[in-house]
């Protein structure tokens, strides 16, 4: 097929390389633009951008496409779909009705659930036995549109980054799939019921909130890694927690037990075992606490 991509992130490279190894023409990529980023904030393309430049696909960063022009120019692409894997610009009436099939996406939850913006987070947090992917046939509505595959997967232990990778994977594949026969998805009409939204991540809900029960706390450190990542303050410093595990133990919440870390919850208690002070490496708890003294009694905030 005669396609167009839009997409920003890491997320969206599988389904770019799926579809490029699949035969279909990329007659166009669509990404957002350049944000600052390092030490000297210079602009740095997304990982779609980078990705489609070594494949010499040609870029387009469009701020919005709410603009005439850029509407015009995405119907002079004659498309016959546009497929779009966490795009991060809303695309206006014009733009999902130029292609001849529409404009397809991969979304990372199964509809109607978890519509949004962090749909592999907030199945984590919670604690959701299962997410997967829905390939959706887009309209005008946040995730709203008919869903023309819907797939699967355990969320049980795995991380926000982790499960990220997986469903991008099988979203790639899905949609390879769907667009190989095309009139064998019929698009289905999202139930009614079960509708949730997946808001934004901010950052202050990263602060590990020890009042929760063990298990809630576990699912905010996996939850929140990679990014922003999990974290409590000690002594003055930030310390994230990358990896932890619910074990028994009791006390005042947010009070260290014993000389590994081990950390009183609302209910049960939170042993860390893999953790990252600021500016430093990824360690475990061991190292830390050799460089980082924090003494049972301790309150973390």
């Amino acid at each position: 097929m005669r396609l167009a991509f839009m997409g920003t992130p890491d997320f969206a490279v599988p389904t770019l390389d799926a579809l490029v190894a699949a035969g279909h023409e990329i007659v166009a990529v669509y990404s957002q633009p350049p944000r600052p980023a390092g030490r000297g904030k210079a602009p740095r393309p997304g990982a779609v951008h980078q990705r489609a430049e070594a494949l010499g696909l040609p870029v387009r960063t469009p701020l919005t496409l709410r603009d005439p022009q850029a509407q015009a120019e995405f119907a002079a692409l004659d498309l016959d779909a546009a497929i779009v894997a966490a795009y991060g610009l809303i695309l206006p009436q014009p733009v999902l009705d130029a292609p001849r099939l529409g404009c397809l996406n991969v979304h990372g939850s199964l509809l109607p659930r978890w519509r949004g913006a962090a749909p592999v987070q907030r199945a984590i947090l919670a604690g959701d036995a299962d997410t997967g992917v829905t390939i959706m046939q887009m309209e005008k509505g946040l995730d709203t549109g008919p869903m023309r595959l819907i797939r699967p997967t355990p969320v049980a232990g795995k991380s926000a980054g982790a499960l990220t990778d997986e469903l991008a994977r099988m979203g790639a594949a899905m949609m390879v799939e769907v667009l190989a026969d095309f009139a064998a998805f019929p698009p289905i009409a999202q139930p009614e019921e079960g509708v949730t939204y997946a808001t934004k991540i901010e950052k202050a809900e990263a602060r590990i909130d020890f009042t929760q029960t063990a298990e809630q706390v576990a699912r905010q450190i996996l939850a929140f890694n990679p990014a922003p990542g999990a974290f409590f303050e000690v002594q003055g410093e930030r310390i994230r927690v990358l990896e932890a595990a619910p074990v028994e133990g009791a006390g005042e919440p947010g009070t260290v037990l014993d000389d590994r870390l081990t950390v009183a919850c609302g209910e049960g208690a939170i042993a860390p075992s893999r953790v990252q002070r600021a500016g430093r490496g990824a360690m475990s708890v061991a190292e830390l606490l050799r460089g980082f003294a924090i003494p049972a009694g301790t309150r973390l905030a």
